[in-house]
């Protein structure tokens, strides 16, 4: 079955006191790769999550966000720099002694001062629950986006498909035409004969059928129309896979673009020519559409 590379899947749950959101992305990639983005106390879930993605995403890009809301707030520890109330009161008794100051520092002016009153909010260590939960809400939206990319891939294959019919009803018409070329090239070779020899002079016959011969040898393209058959299977059998196919693909269509373009080498008539033409550019479409599939 075809899978797209690009694709979006969202979910989200509350769980240990939070309210959790993951959203989850995927572009084209010629590898695998997961960016996992989270909150810093969280960090040491990161290679669990990445290996929940790659369970199910075999190729691409994909960007996981998770973002985390507490649902009541959170308790805050309140600390004193000791060391920053010394060195205040030590600085206001240097001001006093100097400048002949009789107040004294109070306690409600150190706590006015910056810095001195620290405000922290207390964490709780990384434990499995939260690791299991966040893998959980991650797999709901890790099957949003392969249902997402599985849909796409359908249309992908509908094109490919489509596309794939039309360089078979091609392929036939090549097929049909080769021996008309030789033909073709025989009659226009003897008349441009005769007309240069300006007499009624017989044309010379083996050295006609010598010359014909290698035209056609040279333009002969049966190997190449049967190996673009035999290309043109694989792709219908990659097509059914259940795995991966999309590097196959890719090679696939380099094989049978190598195939059109000798073929339209050799070819030294119009009528190949035209049809080689709209080959390459049903291939050039495909390439695009196979660059997406995963």
């Amino acid at each position: 079955m075809i899978c797209s590379m690009t694709g979006f899947g969202q979910a989200n749950r509350s769980f240990a006191g939070y309210n959790v959101f993951i959203d989850v992305k995927s572009v084209n990639h010629r590898y695998s790769e997961v960016s996992i983005r989270l909150p810093k106390e969280w960090a040491a879930f990161e290679d669990a999550l990445k290996k929940t993605v790659l369970q199910a995403v075999k190729r691409g890009r994909v960007d996981v966000f998770v973002t985390a809301e507490r649902e009541t707030a959170s308790p805050k520890s309140v600390t004193v720099n000791f060391a920053l109330a010394d060195a205040y009161l030590q600085a206001a008794e240097q001001l006093r002694e100097r400048y002949g100051y009789a107040e004294q520092v109070e306690l409600k002016d150190l706590l006015k001062l910056p810095d001195l009153i620290q405000m922290k909010e207390s964490r709780k260590e990384p434990d499995e629950e939260i690791e299991q939960e966040l893998c959980a809400c991650l797999q709901e939206a890790v099957a949003r986006l392969s249902d997402m990319r599985l849909r796409e891939g359908a249309f992908l294959e509908q094109d490919i498909r489509e596309r794939l019919a039309e360089l078979k009803r091609i392929h036939v018409e090549l097929v049909a035409l080769a021996p008309q070329v030789v033909q073709d090239y025989a009659a226009k070779m003897t008349n441009r004969i005769q007309s240069l020899l300006q007499e009624q002079t017989p044309v010379e016959e083996q050295r006609l059928a010598t010359e014909i011969a290698i035209f056609a040898d040279r333009s002969n393209v049966d190997e190449e129309l049967t190996r673009l058959k035999s290309h043109f299977e694989q792709c219908d059998q990659l097509l059914t896979e259940k795995e991966p196919v999309g590097r196959k693909l890719d090679f696939l269509i380099q094989e049978m673009n190598r195939e059109v373009n000798t073929i339209g080498s050799k070819s030294n008539h119009s009528e190949p020519t035209a049809r080689v033409i709209t080959m390459k550019a049903e291939l050039e479409k495909m390439r695009e559409q196979i660059q997406n599939i995963e």
